[in-house]
């Protein structure tokens, strides 16, 4: 069994207030983009996890495919699988492509072993293993809140819009982007906002990460100056970084930067989403 895995942007991020479990609540508008790893899951005699493309730091163990498997395991009598990650979306860029493995995973486990799960049950599993995590069960564009698990759906389609996602040779840790941010109530609702044309997003549509993390590493907010003047709709910070994205009505032309280093650039055409929110099956 084969499956695509998509990424997500995020359309702007409020962070409203910090929890007393050491969580942040925030509000996000959470949006799948087919920027895909892919993954191959198999019957097998033994576990084995194997990957490809972008290298995997750590052990097996610390891999969020595997974690999802074992978490699988401790309620349904599985046989061991053979899975690989051909890993292309880029970790430590705020596009959630590790909770998307982790994710796609249970889900394929599910199909494979037809365990009849629902996408409730797989939901409340994935939020075991991240917030981002039961956002990619359905991969429809969602309001996120609570710590990102809690999710309704939103009503937006940028079918036909070109999407430009650039990641620089840094990388942010979550865990120093929050320390550095500054909660804040009040605002107005990201919903409303995103029911604008794109055209006057910029300016309302916040990512409340941006200003701490353009202060300690000012090429990631170059990125966003050169999307804006390249002629995005709207360009942003994606989650906690360090990909920027920016959202052009026409194909933009190539991003360059002699003083900025990057990673990895990425073009994509379609950035509407599938209305089933299926992943894609390839048996």
């Amino acid at each position: 069994m084969q499956i695509k895995v998509p990424c997500k942007i995020n359309l702007g991020l409020h962070i409203l207030n910090r929890r007393p479990d050491g969580f942040h609540n925030i509000e996000s508008i959470l949006y799948p983009v087919q920027l895909c790893d892919v993954l191959t899951i198999e019957k097998s005699e033994r576990f084995i996890f194997t990957s490809s493309g972008i290298q995997i730091d750590g052990s097996w163990d610390d891999n969020l495919c595997v974690k999802a498997y074992r978490l699988m395991q401790q309620h349904y009598d599985l046989s061991p699988v053979a899975i690989h990650l051909q890993k292309n979306i880029p970790a430590g860029a705020g596009l959630g492509g590790g909770s998307a493995d982790a994710a796609y995973t249970l889900k394929a486990i599910n199909q494979l072993f037809n365990l009849g799960a629902s996408n409730q049950e797989l939901k409340a599993l994935a939020a075991t293993l991240g917030s981002d995590c039961p956002f990619f069960i359905d991969s429809v564009p969602a309001l996120a809140t609570g710590r990102g698990e809690v999710l309704a759906p939103v009503d937006i389609n940028l079918n036909g819009y070109w999407l430009l996602i650039a990641k620089p040779g840094t990388g942010v840790s979550t865990a120093e982007a929050y320390r550095g941010a500054c909660p804040l109530e009040g605002r107005s609702s990201l919903v409303g906002i995103v029911q604008q044309p794109i055209s006057k997003w910029q300016g309302q549509l916040c990512n409340d990460f941006e200003n701490h993390i353009f202060k300690t590493c000012s090429a990631i907010g170059r990125i966003k100056e050169q999307l804006i003047s390249m002629g995005a709709l709207f360009a942003a910070m994606s989650g906690s970084g360090s990909a920027v994205y920016g959202i052009f009505s026409s194909q933009p032309l190539s991003l360059k930067g002699d003083d900025i280093s990057f990673q990895a650039v990425f073009l994509i055409k379609k950035t509407g989403n599938s209305s089933s929110g299926d992943p894609c099956f390839d048996c």
